[in-house]
């Protein structure tokens, strides 16, 4: 992706709000900070949710306070320096706004209806999709995400693996089904550095009926 391209899709997310009018704030989880036990502890949860995500939600209305500023003068220069920032902090929100959603207690199990039915037209079957997933998850290197997302050009689900807090679609232009976090505040505290045992425990609290919705609403 080139850097023009970059600039106008930062551009976009710096002028979703104006300070005046709209900020961001920390979405309320549906369920406890422990109801994903024994897969991923409350303490996790908690300091995830409270701390990691509200750090990127603030961050993302100061930077876009100061984005909006630099605008109104003319400040080229300033919008230039903050653009990491908005990437980065705003990335963050939208990321885990989404994976809260892709959470649940009464999660597991295996999707139905149309979304199964594009996992085995696209990846053999489920298994098979969890196989792939999994691995693109783990082998992200430092901090990311694994995702499944939506083509919508060829109308095929993909695999994708982003970067810190790389938003998938303004960075590929899939639309997000399902995102794994991997930094390790994600798991640490419970699985310490064996990555590849949250990624197979966090399937048992995936909501697939929020990814079906997500899929239904991406193909309108």
């Amino acid at each position: 992706m080139n850097m023009l391209c970059r600039a106008s899709q930062i551009r976009s997310l710096a002028s979703v709000s104006t300070p005046s009018r709209h900020k961001h704030t920390l979405p309320d989880l549906m369920y406890d900070y422990g109801a994903l036990e024994p897969h991923i502890s409350a303490e996790i949860m908690q300091l995830h949710h409270s701390k990691h995500h509200a750090t990127y939600v603030n961050n993302l209305n100061v930077t876009q306070e100061k984005y909006q500023e630099a605008l109104a003068k003319g400040d080229v220069t300033t919008q230039v320096a903050l653009q990491p920032a908005l990437r980065f902090n705003g990335g963050g929100h939208i990321n885990h706004t989404i994976f809260w959603t892709n959470l649940s207690p009464n999660g597991g199990g295996e999707p139905q209806g149309e979304l199964m039915e594009a996992i085995k037209r696209d990846f053999g079957s489920f298994q098979n999709m969890k196989d792939k997933m999994s691995a693109a998850t783990v082998a992200v290197q430092g901090s990311g995400w694994g995702w499944l997302g939506l083509d919508k050009e060829s109308g095929r689900l993909r695999i994708a693996a982003c970067a810190n807090q790389d938003p998938l679609q303004g960075t590929t232009g899939l639309i997000p089904l399902l995102g794994i976090d991997v930094w390790e505040h994600a798991y640490y505290l419970q699985y310490k550095n064996v990555r590849p045992d949250y990624v197979k425990a966090i399937w048992n609290v995936i909501n697939w009926e929020n990814v079906s919705d997500r899929l239904k609403d991406a193909k309108k």
